[in-house]
């Protein structure tokens, strides 16, 4: 029932008009997530993830662009919004949490500041009542000396404290969904696992829905309802965790699932996917993984396959002889 969903894409394609010609960074993608669901997009760097997130929140600029399809938040149409209409719908009702929270945070405002703008903007509270609760809202995401931490400037902070603050100014507002963009990229184990934790763990509380977007196969399991699988632009396979996992269908796929590290097992070379992320200038005239599948036959390259489903929930973009179980 599309009432019981937070995010709803359908056929959304964008991308970028370069002085070369268009480059379809988003091919004809369609997603959704259910009311406090948490999905994940996976694939190598380039392949559009981040893509998705500009094109939901907004945020595309110039030379970037969508050039077709539709994105639904709580039934309401994003696309076509004035940047006006946007920046009213986000923070309140759409939040995003950023790869490097320095290039996020202002470097000359505290952090209260900056957290108190979002609910004097959405919330149109006085100065007071905001500032109890931004400081409120930085316990809650496990910052100790929230009177402290107020005035302090994102320099002087940790990454791992960094991040709490962007999760904290992404919730202050309690969105209906939060985009987590490679959220702990810069963040070792330890840190990583704790805000993880608190992705969660907040997305229960609240009902939060959450697309979380990683090339981190460990994350995705951890966290992740459903998953998609993007390559080129496009969505190669689409599961439940469980499945994606136990039984994958796409040789991409299995690329990935392959390159993870099984501390269980001896140590031993990883096996690595063969080729090269193709030019999106220049795709092949068939599958775009044909180069660098080894099942590939000449069906594949002269054709493209379309997203077909395996079982219920389970989607593939492979052709038939190519997908026994891998």
């Amino acid at each position: 029932m599309d009432n019981d969903l937070t995010l709803k894409i359908e056929h959304l394609s964008s991308g970028f008009f370069t002085e070369r010609g268009y480059v379809p960074a988003v091919d004809d993608v369609s997603l959704s997530i259910g009311k406090g669901q948490v999905v994940g997009i996976v694939g190598e760097s380039g392949c559009g993830k981040s893509m998705i997130a500009r094109s939901v929140m907004g945020l595309l600029k110039y030379p970037g662009r969508i050039t077709g399809g539709s994105i639904k938040l709580a039934g309401q149409e994003l696309t076509g919004m004035s940047d006006g209409q946007l920046q009213r719908i986000r923070g309140k009702d759409m939040a995003m949490i950023f790869q490097e929270p320095m290039t996020s945070l202002n470097p000359v405002v505290p952090i209260g500041k900056q957290m108190r703008e979002a609910l004097l903007l959405h919330e149109k509270m006085d100065k007071i009542s905001a500032k109890a609760e931004v400081l409120k809202m930085l316990e809650h995401v496990g910052i100790s000396e929230p009177k402290k931490r107020y005035g302090a400037y994102p320099h002087e902070l940790s990454g791992g404290l960094r991040q709490r603050v962007m999760i904290a100014m992404a919730m202050i507002c309690k969105p209906k969904l939060l985009i987590a963009d490679e959220p702990t990229t810069a963040l070792d184990v330890t840190i990583e696992a704790q805000i993880l934790r608190l992705i969660r763990s907040l997305s229960r509380e609240t009902g939060m829905s959450v697309l979380l977007i990683s090339h981190n196969l460990g994350v995705i399991a951890q966290m992740c309802d459903t998953v998609y699988v993007m390559y080129a632009g496009k969505i190669v396979e689409q599961a439940d965790a469980y499945t994606l996992f136990d039984r994958h269908a796409h040789p991409y796929t299995k690329g990935l699932m392959d390159s993870v590290i099984d501390l269980k097992s001896n140590p031993r070379r990883l096996p690595a996917i063969g080729g090269v992320v193709p030019n999106l200038l220049h795709l092949p005239a068939g599958c775009a993984f044909s180069p660098r599948c080894p099942r590939a036959m000449d069906r594949c390259r002269e054709e493209r396959p379309e997203l077909e489903e395996l079982a219920p929930g389970h989607l593939c973009r492979c052709f038939e002889e190519g997908r026994e179980r891998l």
